[in-house]
Order: C-alpha cells, then structure tokens, then sequence
C-alpha cells in the first residue's frame, strides 16, 4: 500500500560521527570483489522526482479514495461478515508482500521504469475488477491483481528515488511522501464524491463502481508517466530492451541479501511497522465509524504523517534508531486510544488516536527507506526492498486476519484486537533484544 510523506529538514545535519561512516560502506557481500559500487546520478535528478511525484500523487488519490470506502462497500453492498472482509483484503496484503521477495530483486534486472509500467496495468485491472465484482471469487481474483501490482510498483519506485544523489534522495523521497499522505488527506472526500455522483447518475445502491473505474484511469495514466521517465534514469533502471531476466541472478541477488545477517536482524526488529501502519483503515470503519467520521479520522491521520516530515526528512536523522522505535510507540499508542471509542459516539478522543497514528507512519515510512537506501547498493536496493517488505507484509498478514476474526467475535474481540495491537508496538520498540538489533543495523 502507498502509505504518508514530506519536505526537508530546515537544519542541516550534524557531522557523521566515524563508526557512522562505517554504515555507509557497502557490505562486501553484496558487492563484486574488486568493483567499485557505481556512482550515484547527480543530473537529472530535477526531474525524475518531478514525476515521481506526479506519479504518486495520480495513484495515491485513487488508491486512497477506494481504500477509506472500500470496508463500508464489502459490508453494507455485498453483505460480507467481518471476518470474510479480513480474508480479502488481507490477501492483497499478503499476494504483494509475499511476491515482494522475488519481484524486488527482479526490479532491479527488468529495470525500475520498466517494472513500473507493469505495476501501475495491474492495479488498474485490479481497481477495474474490484468495482464490477459481485461476489467472493471476483474479489479475491481483484485482491490479487491489486497486490501483484503493488509488489511491483513499490520497489520500483523506491528504487528510482535510492538511485538518487546523496544529497538529493532523502529530499526527493520527502517530496514522493508528502505527496502521498496529501493524497491521503484529499482521497476520502474525494471517494465520497465519487461515491455520491455514482449513486445519482449510475444507479448503483452506493455508487463504488464509479470511485474504483476512477481509480483504475489514475493508475493507466501513471503506467503512461512511468515511460516518460525512462528517458531521465540510468540505463540499469530504463530496462533492458528485448532481454529476458535472469532468474539465477535474480535467486543469487535474493541469497545474498538472505546472508547479510545484520540486514535480517535490523528486518526481523522492525517487523511490527507494516502492521501497525496499515490496520487502522481495517479497524476504525469496523470499530462502527460512519463513512464521514471513518473520512475525517483519515485526514486528520494524514496530516499528522505529514506535519512530521519536514522534521524526520534529514537524510541523518531518519537513519536514527530511536526514530523508529518512537514510531513503532506512537503506533501501539493510536490503538490503545481506540479501545474505549464507540463509534457511534467516539468524542474527542478519536482525534488523538488520528494523530498518534499519523506521527507513526509520518516517523516509520521514511526512516525505513532512508536506512535501507544507506544500507543497500543502488543495483540491489530493489532486493533489500524485497526481504524487508516481504517479511513485514506476511507479518501484516498473518496479524490482519486475526483482527478480523477477533472483530467477528463482537466487542470483547475488538478490545482484545485493539490492545494486541498496542502491546505490539510497545513491545516491538522496548524489548531490549529490539534494541539492540537497531543499534547493530546502525553501526554497519
């Protein structure tokens, strides 16, 4: 799932202390004996993060406008139980990040510009399918288009953005966020728009056919956008014209990564993140939230990530561990605040639960990418981007099917869902052997 974003840092970073300049050292086990790892682009890089913005401000808006109404529209359209609705949109979850572990590194063969040409056709024939679907098979069949599409889409753009200067990557990335928690901001009224205009004008009972094919042109449009910015990449991320990837190169890229030992333990610490970022779409609208109420708390989500930008965007401060500890806290936090909320009637407190959340995802998503973008070569950035997402997403998984079920069980489950969700990121951020990991990754 895109996910919330940002500008610069005002003040400029302290100097690297020298065991942190050790960090900056590629692993010589992901590196060619005797070959320098390629330099990074220095021109060009104006436009490339022109487009990538554009790109993500296209399909964000329709991803999230679909994704605030989608719950609603499964329960009260098609009559889908709580937990059935946890099963569909868990698979997404679960088809992208599983696929993430070959796709990544596949990325980084086919070429970013190319892979995303493919990821932004699926999600489009994804959205297409899950607005015309009827029942269970038909969306499962949506599910996985949507999450094959996001398993491409994902490290393909990170990886344009890793590919950029020093300098420039940690600003263009800020840029790329801001512009998806905006969209995040913009997406649910949106929805609701298009969901009122296709109830009027198409007939339908609550007029979601019309929001997803809106969708579904917003994804086209990006595949179109994705060919105009090969002209402005490296050719290692154009893509190889004509040459079929090499699936050994892509197993060996995938092995090599599997033993970076401190790359696998700095994954497995931050394992809680996709989960903890990601439920609140699943539970606020099960918690009993109208649409309106379930939009709002959205927005106010949104924003909160993106006021957090202009602070966390420091290329030196978003590789700090304690900046993704405090996030995974916050994360943990947002949930226990909504154990007592009633949604028929949730009172303020549902504003501070938004606002946890929000600085969580604004604090988790760019210290990820600025920490693995250090940590990884830029031609095996999209490999990295695999194992971790791939780790996080069948954690998320496994994690989002429970809390269905458990929301099937009625208010006792909810408070239980609710409050495994808090001790998770409470545990995940202050376990010592947590910790500790971080700190490892950091010293590399």
């Amino acid at each position: 799932m895109p996910g919330p974003l940002l500008v610069c840092s005002l003040h400029p970073p302290p100097p690297a202390a020298p065991s942190r300049k050790v960090l900056m050292t590629p692993s010589p086990s992901l590196v060619s004996a005797g070959s320098p790892p390629p330099a990074a682009r220095t021109s060009g890089d104006g436009q490339v993060i022109t487009l990538m913005v554009v790109i993500q401000a296209a399909i964000a808006l329709g991803f999230f406008a679909v994704m605030a109404h989608v719950v609603a529209h499964l329960r009260d359209g098609l009559g889908l139980t709580a937990g059935t609705i946890g099963l569909v949109l868990g698979l997404r979850v679960g088809v992208q990040y599983a696929l993430l572990l070959p796709v990544g590194a596949l990325t980084d063969l086919l070429g970013a510009a190319r892979a995303g040409v493919v990821a932004c056709a699926l999600r489009a024939a994804g959205f297409a399918l899950l607005g015309t679907a009827k029942g269970l098979p038909e969306l499962v069949a949506a599910a996985v288009l949507l999450g094959a599409g996001g398993a491409l889409f994902h490290p393909a753009a990170q990886s344009v953005l890793a590919g950029l200067s020093p300098e420039r990557r940690a600003r263009g990335f800020a840029a790329y966020i801001a512009t998806q928690h905006a969209a995040a901001v913009a997406g649910p009224p949106l929805g609701l728009a298009l969901l009122a205009l296709g109830a009027g004008v198409m007939g339908s009972p609550d007029g979601f056919g019309l929001l997803a094919g809106a969708a579904a042109t917003a994804w086209t449009l990006s595949a179109g956008l994705f060919l105009l910015l090969r002209r402005h990449l490296p050719r290692r991320d154009r893509g190889a014209g004509g040459r079929a990837p090499d699936a050994m190169a892509a197993f060996r890229g995938v092995r090599a990564v599997a033993g970076d030992r401190t790359f696998l333990l700095f994954v497995l610490a931050t394992a809680p993140t996709t989960l903890l970022v990601d439920q609140a779409m699943t539970v606020v609208p099960l918690k009993g939230f109208s649409p309106e109420a379930a939009t709002l708390f959205f927005c106010v989500l949104a924003a909160s990530a993106a006021a957090a930008q202009p602070w966390v965007a420091s290329r030196r401060r978003g590789e700090r561990p304690w900046v993704l500890r405090c996030g995974l806290l916050l994360g943990g936090a947002s949930y226990l605040v909504l154990v007592p909320l009633d949604g028929a009637d949730p009172g303020p407190g549902w504003m501070l639960a938004a606002v946890l959340g929000g600085l969580a995802s604004g604090l988790v998503q760019p210290a990820l990418f600025q920490r693995v973008a250090r940590h990884a070569t830029p031609e095996r950035f999209g490999t990295h981007f695999g194992v971790l997402s791939f780790l996080h997403g069948t954690f998320a998984f496994a994690g989002g099917l429970v809390v269905g079920r458990l929301f099937d069980l009625g208010a006792p489950g909810a408070t239980l869902a609710l409050a495994g969700l808090a001790a998770l990121g409470a545990a995940a951020a202050l376990l010592p052997g947590r910790r500790a990991a971080l700190r490892t990754a950091d010293r590399r």
